[in-house]
């Protein structure tokens, strides 16, 4: 197997992912009652543009603890974002399969931001 060649946050996979998940979301958003467009309709496309953006800034700092900052503060807006997610989906403004489709495309980028993540902490102990 060839290992990829990261030469910015936009090669990272779960970058990419987080990316295209905020311009789902962003699209579904505005199938939203027009008067929750400004109030959960905002709130759900700004937490999910902030993870990837999260991500983006910490990227590759020299100092690992400011990258991994980057990452803790994506996983906060990952879990607001869910958060924002349930309610709409407990307000009946799209069904539970969606739902589900949403919530399980957080989960694996949460599991994907843990393991770089990981693959950071172990990097600060060896260098």
């Amino acid at each position: 197997m060839v290992k990829k060649v990261i030469e910015s946050f936009e090669d990272l996979d779960v970058y990419q992912k987080l990316s295209e998940l905020h311009l789902d979301i962003h699209r579904l958003t505005l199938t939203f009652p027009k008067f929750e467009l400004h109030e959960l309709g905002s709130q759900l496309r700004r937490s999910s543009n902030s993870i990837p953006a999260n991500l983006a800034e910490g990227w590759n700092n020299k100092h690992i603890n400011l990258y991994l900052e980057g990452i803790n503060r994506a996983l906060g807006e990952l879990r607001e974002t869910k958060h924002h997610l349930s309610i709409a989906y407990k307000k009946n403004y799209f069904p539970e399969e969606v739902y589900s489709k949403y919530v399980e495309r957080c989960n694996e980028c949460g599991r994907m931001l843990k393991g770089l993540e990981r693959s950071l902490e172990k990097q600060k102990f060896t260098t």
